[in-house]
């Protein structure tokens, strides 16, 4: 399936029309289009290339998988690789959709490498602005990007939340450690997953607002600009989510060996006590004579030290705090 949108001097002219009909419009330099090609095969994009003068290495590029965000640029054009994230809040679980762009003077091309990637989302951002379409193809660039990275922030606002959720359960009383455990493991591989997306984005749009570039023109330089900006606070905001996930972990294993000591010491203070009666018993057990031997009084003073020495040792250990 292929997405296809023409705009003449700011104004949508023509939608969904034949691949074949983008050269014609591009004839007239005030036209500016957009192609976009879902999981394409390596023949589609190599017809693309053609009518567009595309480099060899970029359609490469656009046809392997999991390629680093990045911005190349070429002698007619450049070649964007981003992605789109989206957060199974149930599982904690980070996916990514890549999607590639080939950036012209007067066309856009997009290549998603799956239908996971919203690209009606992308859509309807251009006709949300539609009063910008007259800076061309910065406009459909930043219309991609806003929207990528504004799924940056969905996302790391909903691993923010998360987040909160595991560190309220670290100080109660009943946890279950090992799905805690679990969980925490799981937020950090999606923040580190998204690390690795985020922090690029920042070169590629810093590169894309380079005058010499000729993308982005007055118009759209403010927009990109937020773009930036939001690039920057999802990156630093992920950075310390990744901390906090870090803390979080530190301090479940520290209460569980925290709480590992206190039952030792309540442990060791009860062997203790125990440790008086067993010592007792086992002198008055004895085969030979001792003192008390064969009369009431010796058993009356065994039972007597048992009491007195474990209730002592008792009381010792429970003014300290051992029981």
């Amino acid at each position: 399936m292929a997405r296809t949108r023409a705009y003449r001097n700011g104004v949508l002219e023509a939608e969904d029309f034949p691949p074949e009909e983008l050269s014609e419009y591009l004839r007239d330099t005030s036209a500016t289009v957009w192609l976009d090609l879902c999981a394409p095969a390596a023949e589609d994009l190599t017809v693309v290339a053609e009518e567009l003068g595309l480099h060899r290495l970029a359609v490469e590029d656009a046809v392997s998988e999991h390629q680093r965000s990045k911005l190349d640029r070429y002698d007619t054009h450049s070649f964007l690789t981003a992605y789109g994230v989206r957060l199974d809040e149930e599982t904690g679980v980070l996916a990514d959709d890549e999607v590639d762009a080939f950036i012209t003077g007067h066309a856009l091309v997009t290549v998603r490498k799956s239908d996971q990637f919203d690209i009606e989302a992308v859509v309807g951002r251009w006709n949300s602005a539609s009063e910008l379409a007259k800076s061309g193809v910065g406009f459909l660039v930043h219309g991609l990007l806003d929207y990528i990275v504004d799924g940056y922030f969905e996302a790391v606002q909903s691993l923010d939340e998360e987040i909160e959720a595991l560190e309220d359960t670290v100080f109660e009383d009943k946890v279950d450690a090992r799905a805690m455990q679990r969980r925490s493991l799981r937020l950090r591989k999606s923040l580190v997953k998204l690390r690795r997306v985020v922090l690029p984005m920042r070169e590629v749009v810093n590169s894309l607002m380079r005058r010499d570039l000729g993308v982005v023109d007055d118009t759209m330089a403010p927009y990109f600009q937020d773009v930036y900006d939001h690039v920057l606070r999802a990156s630093e905001w992920t950075e310390s989510l990744r901390d906090l996930v870090t803390t979080i972990r530190e301090t479940q294993l520290t209460i569980q060996g925290n709480r590992l000591n206190v039952i030792m010491k309540k442990l060791t203070g009860w062997a203790a006590i125990i440790a008086v009666p067993t010592a007792i018993t086992g002198f008055y057990g004895q085969n030979v004579p001792y003192p008390g031997f064969g009369s009431w009084w010796g058993f009356a003073v065994s039972t007597a030290a048992i009491l007195v020495i474990a209730g002592a040792l008792y009381l010792l250990f429970k003014r300290r705090d051992w029981l």
